[in-house]
């Protein structure tokens, strides 16, 4: 997995069982962007992949590759700025 990003993997869900795997530090370390999602932009390359509750894991059903193949199909273009304003470190207290 870390071949397939180029680096260290994080782990971002984006439904029970769909996992996108990307390089936990592309933006740091200057990759491209490469798709936005929500909020924040993912750079360098990604797959989707499916996942258990153990969080293992797992093949996509045929409906699931179809989603995000249609999702994501179409490359974006972003400049470094707005790479750079969807990085950094948020602290959550409760």
């Amino acid at each position: 997995m870390q071949s397939a990003v180029g680096g260290l993997i994080e782990l971002i869900d984006l439904e029970k069982s769909v996992t996108l795997v990307c390089n936990e530090e592309a933006k740091l370390i200057g990759m491209e962007g490469n798709r936005s999602l929500g909020n924040d932009i993912i750079a360098g390359t990604f797959f989707i992949s499916g996942s258990d509750e153990e969080g293992n894991f797992t093949s996509l059903s045929a409906d699931k590759i179809k989603q995000y193949t249609e999702k994501f199909q179409t490359p974006e273009t972003f400049t470094p700025e707005e790479i750079e304003n969807t990085t950094g470190i948020w602290f959550i207290s409760l």
